[in-house]
């Protein structure tokens, strides 16, 4: 337990007393987002927020997890090291989203086949249980890479990564809190402790960005505990075990995966690249209603938690009806909000 309290407070106080030095170096190299079309800033702000967070967690992580009882830390590290070496040079030199997409796979593949990080079953979703390595690893290395990238797309705006972040690392530490799997609530909390720091500078108006550095590492540890949460709940007899394990995760990381497949569905749909920059997130929708950066966080946190509830009370249906719950709800509310931003840009 104590190890866990200082996990969370040892990260939050390294990046708490980084970031201001990263703001410094970041102004007098001129490392900052310069204002344009897709941004929702006016100003430039410095992207290298990612390196406080970087140093925070690592340093907690490394610090309060004993090697001797979680040998497979090593090579999360290792992942997480790769992760942030190429968020850090796209930050400072933008990169192709192949080659950053190629690093994510590589990282992915550590974690599969030397962490062990992988998907074995889906707990009864389309009848499935035990699933064959062959089908494992690139379903484990696919969820991997969809879980980085939607969290590098909802980085728009200030705080919403942060706070998404903070939200799914608390829900999924207290659960492995709950359940004895303490050098696994390390990581969670000390990501939480890195992002509570990181968000005192990123609330409106924002000093500094998480930039790919910071959005890229939270999506590989978010990858990370979530899909450990879904394995470790396979024929788990526990009072804190949970049914229909698959739908409880997307409903915990419903914000960033929604988003991810609205965004690239609608890209698709007009015959472009599902990599191609745009305003169609949700997050612009509620820009576009002339809310506030932190007003559009507090809602989608808000909507968040809702969900999180949510899928925690229906568990008991079975993962395919509340996914089909979940996504339907989803698909609902960003109809309505799409059609209320709609009709503000026609009356103005």
């Amino acid at each position: 337990m104590f190890d866990i309290i200082l996990s969370f407070i040892t990260a939050f106080m390294l990046t708490y007393l980084a970031i201001p030095s990263i703001i410094n170096v970041a102004r007098v190299k001129n490392l900052c987002d310069e204002p344009g079309e897709r941004t929702s800033h006016t100003s430039n702000v410095p992207t290298l927020g990612g390196l406080g967070i970087f140093a925070g967690f690592i340093f907690s992580v490394t610090f309060w997890t004993p090697f001797v009882v979680f040998g497979e830390l090593q090579y999360i590290l290792s992942a997480i090291v790769i992760i942030f070496l190429i968020g850090a040079k796209d930050d400072i030199v933008p990169m192709s989203a192949w080659k950053k997409l190629l690093a994510q796979i590589i990282a992915g593949l550590i974690l599969v086949f030397k962490a062990n990080i992988k998907l074995t079953s889906l707990h009864g979703l389309f009848g499935i249980t035990a699933i064959p390595d062959l089908v494992a690893i690139p379903l484990s290395i696919f969820t991997i890479i969809v879980i980085i990238n939607s969290i590098n797309l909802i980085d728009g705006i200030d705080g919403l990564s942060g706070s998404v972040g903070i939200v799914g690392s608390t829900t999924l530490g207290y659960w492995f809190f709950q359940t004895n799997q303490l050098q696994l609530a390390v990581i969670a909390f000390a990501l939480s402790g890195a992002l509570v720091a990181f968000l005192k500078y990123n609330f409106s108006p924002a000093k500094i960005f998480m930039g790919d550095t910071g959005s890229l590492i939270v999506g590989l540890v978010m990858a990370i505990l979530a899909i450990t949460f879904v394995e470790m709940n396979k024929g788990l007899d526990h009072p804190y075990a949970l049914k229909s394990v698959p739908a409880v995760a997307i409903g915990i990381l419903i914000i960033p995966l929604f988003d991810l497949l609205r965004v690239f569905s609608i890209r698709i749909a007009n015959k472009q690249s599902p990599f191609t920059p745009d305003r169609n997130h949700i997050h612009h929708l509620l820009l576009d209603l002339n809310l506030t950066h932190m007003q559009a966080t507090g809602i989608l946190i808000a909507f968040n938690i809702l969900f999180i509830g949510l899928v925690y009370q229906l568990q008991d249906i079975g993962s395919f009806y509340l996914i089909l719950i979940v996504m339907l709800l989803a698909t609902i509310l960003s109809l309505a909000l799409h059609f209320a931003a709609r009709a503000k840009r026609l009356s103005t």
